[in-house]
């Protein structure tokens, strides 16, 4: 399998080829095999271009590389595409010499396009370009006839190296690319820092983990998964989901239901008809228009809790047949309105009535006068039906009236589906050991209130795993685009600026100032939402003139987007008391959640109440849907999928920081900041 330098892989027989293949950093290519997509660069006419097609779903990527191949003078794009489908087209249509092909793009992803491709226009040189740097994956691509596998980190310059057929290094030896020299814009090693520690936290996890194509094909996957599924890394890249879980129909549901139907998350069981049971969620990552880029997969082995249910349901069946021949107990069934149901041996000793004389009646006559008055047996049942259990030690009445002290048990009932059934109830008379069972039964309490905080703490840490996981994904996307943009746009103009005209200058340093202001928002964001946690933000806080203090931030907002129509009804006299920085980050959040999610104009408007003052930022959009407007401000909440979900979290939060709130009013689709008024003498 492919190594580090030198490393080779000769182990093919199923192909019944031998294959050499070399890896450098960036890049993977294959030499001494005729196969398909492989063409003579001393084919082309002399002094010919060759024609190339670029398949890839960001448009800024295509126009860097685009740039590129003209800047070089040694090929010619002849068309483009944001699929596999459109790459199939493109083959079809045009049959070019070359073809650069993404892996991960909405509906056919790159994987499945290839063979079709290579079928369409045997002679097309096919290099695959993906932001997944996995060896497996790149043997997979090989091995379906690529003629090579380029990470996005690699130089615009192997890009085209690969794409005319002439490769860096000995003749007759494998493509190199030296990726490491091609670092000379500031930062970047910071950044490579920066994305392998979001990778090692990705590998390391205890569970596990893929990320996949949106038809379910695996292009990254942990430790974890590999040993869970005892694979290797070369049987799990390229490999589908569904087929390594042995649940391929499960799978091909879930991403439909995803990719078709807008679902957010999927869950599924994975039974394999033996001893293990696996269970997956699998999460969409959106673009910022809502459009699906790939899938996140967590994967837990549940065998040992599916083994518990069924030892559970045996223990059921025993525990019935016992039930009925219990003495020391009285052990009986109620309905959810508290009528008996059945009625043990045990509980005739100790009540005195028979099966006959009391099923149908309600449990409350088992009570004294005063305790049925106040309502207490259906208290109790109240409690256990919130809560699944209720427990007390108190007097109860016997068929002739006597009384006894009773230590009861009352048990919520539900069926397989979760729907409440009824009550088990398990009495025992404690009238002799009142005192002793009294102690044990506060130890009881203390145990019982112990477990029931550990399993609320136990909840709460898987949740905040699940959230930190998710987080990750979502945050590595973000990163990846705007720094590569820069990065490679940084290098061009800095090169080939004599080279590039007026247009493509422009769209280079406005692709540039689109992507740092990208990364300005995502620090600041996860800096803001770090001191806010941590209760560390320092506020100024001090009396001001709403209209006078948005100024400021209006310009500056009319300037970042002046694509957008924004409007002000903010009168003069309105004095608040608040935090000039803070304030203007809380605009800066709610404008750009209108600017994403919304339509021009935005109206920004204030009025005064009798001790606060409310802002609202409107838009002419649609709206926020139902289903989506109770989870609007919670952390990493995305609307679509993208983003990291922290711009309304951080309004709401530094609204109260302020001493107010934040809310959204759907009547008039108003995000609204509630702001302290400033008092008289301030």
């Amino acid at each position: 399998m492919l190594g580090g330098d030198g490393y080779r892989r000769t182990d093919m027989a199923e192909q019944g080829r031998r294959w050499r293949a070399w890896r450098q950093p960036g890049a993977w290519s294959l030499t001494g095999y005729p196969g398909p997509g492989r063409v003579d660069p001393g084919a082309v006419e002399a002094g010919g271009s060759l024609r190339v097609v670029l398949v890839d779903d960001s448009a800024e990527v295509r126009a860097l590389v685009r740039t590129q191949l003209r800047l070089s003078g040694t090929a010619v794009v002849e068309g483009e595409g944001a699929d596999g489908a459109d790459a199939v087209d493109l083959a079809k249509r045009l049959r070019p010499d070359a073809m650069l092909l993404d892996i991960s793009m909405p509906g056919v992803d790159g994987l499945e396009a290839l063979p079709q491709v290579l079928a369409a226009s045997p002679q097309t040189r096919v290099v695959m370009f993906s932001g997944f740097d996995e060896e497996p994956l790149a043997v997979r691509a090989l091995e379906l006839g690529a003629t090579s596998y380029l990470t996005k980190t690699a130089s615009l310059e192997a890009v085209v190296a690969e794409l005319v057929g002439q490769p860096v290094g000995d003749e007759g030896s494998a493509t190199v690319v030296d990726d490491e020299a091609s670092k000379e814009v500031e930062g970047e090693d910071a950044l490579d820092d920066q994305v392998e520690r979001f990778q090692n936290v990705f590998d390391d996890a205890a569970i596990g983990m893929a990320i996949m194509t949106l038809q379910g094909n695996i292009v990254r996957a942990n430790r974890a998964l590999g040993q869970m599924l005892d694979l290797r890394d070369a049987d799990l890249l390229g490999s589908s989901y569904g087929e390594v879980l042995g649940d391929s129909d499960g799978v091909v549901d879930a991403t439909s239901a995803i990719v078709e139907k807008g679902a957010d998350v999927v869950s599924l069981e994975h039974p394999d008809g033996g001893s293990r049971h696996l269970r997956s969620t699998i999460t969409v990552v959106r673009d910022k228009a809502g459009q699906p880029l790939y899938l996140y997969a967590q994967c837990q082995d549940v065998t040992a809790q599916r083994n518990a249910e069924l030892a559970l349901r045996r223990s059921e069946q025993r525990f019935r047949l016992m039930v009925d021949v219990v003495r020391e107990y009285a052990i009986f069934m109620l309905d959810t309105e508290g009528h008996i149901t059945s009625w043990n041996r045990g509980a005739q000793r100790s009540n005195g009535w028979t099966a006959d004389e009391i099923i149908g009646k309600h449990f409350r006559v088992f009570y004294p006068p005063e305790q049925q008055q106040a309502g207490h047996p259906e208290h109790e049942l109240e409690i256990a039906s919130r809560e699944g259990v209720y427990q007390e030690e108190g007097w109860r009445v016997r068929k002739d009236g006597t009384r006894f002290w009773a230590n009861v048990t009352i048990t919520k009932i539900t069926d397989d589906e979760g729907q409440h059934v009824g009550f088990a109830k398990v009495t025992r008379d404690h009238t002799e050991r009142m005192q002793m069972l009294e102690q044990q039964g506060q130890y009881a309490n203390a145990l019982a209130e112990a477990n029931t905080r550990l399993e609320q703490a136990n909840s709460e840490l898987a949740a905040s795993a699940e959230e930190q996981s998710r987080f990750l994904a979502l945050t590595a996307h973000e990163l990846r685009s705007p720094v590569s943009v820069l990065s490679k746009s940084g290098r061009m103009l800095a090169e080939h600026w004599e080279q590039l005209d007026d247009a493509e200058r422009e769209a280079l340093l406005a692709g540039m100032q689109s992507s740092a202001g990208r990364l300005e928002r995502l620090l600041g964001d996860l800096l803001t939402t770090s001191r806010l946690q941590a209760a560390t933000l320092d506020l100024d806080l001090r009396p001001q003139d709403l209209a006078e203090a948005l100024a400021p931030a209006l310009d500056r907002l009319r300037l970042a987007h002046p694509d957008l129509r924004i409007d002000t009804e903010v009168p003069t006299g309105l004095r608040v008391l608040v935090d000039l920085d803070r304030l203007a980050q809380i605009l800066d959040n709610l404008v750009a959640n209108a600017a994403a999610h919304g339509q021009s104009p935005i109206c920004i408007a204030a009025e005064g109440l009798d001790d606060a003052v409310v802002l609202s930022v409107t838009d002419a959009g649609s709206g926020v849907a139902p289903e989506l407007q109770d989870r609007l401000f919670e952390r990493f909440a995305t609307r679509g999928g993208h983003g990291t979900g922290l711009g309304l979290h951080i309004v709401r939060e530094l609204a109260r920081a302020l001493g107010g709130d934040a809310s959204y009013r759907p009547d008039d689709n108003a995000f609204v900041v509630r702001l302290r008024r400033a008092t008289a003498d301030g």
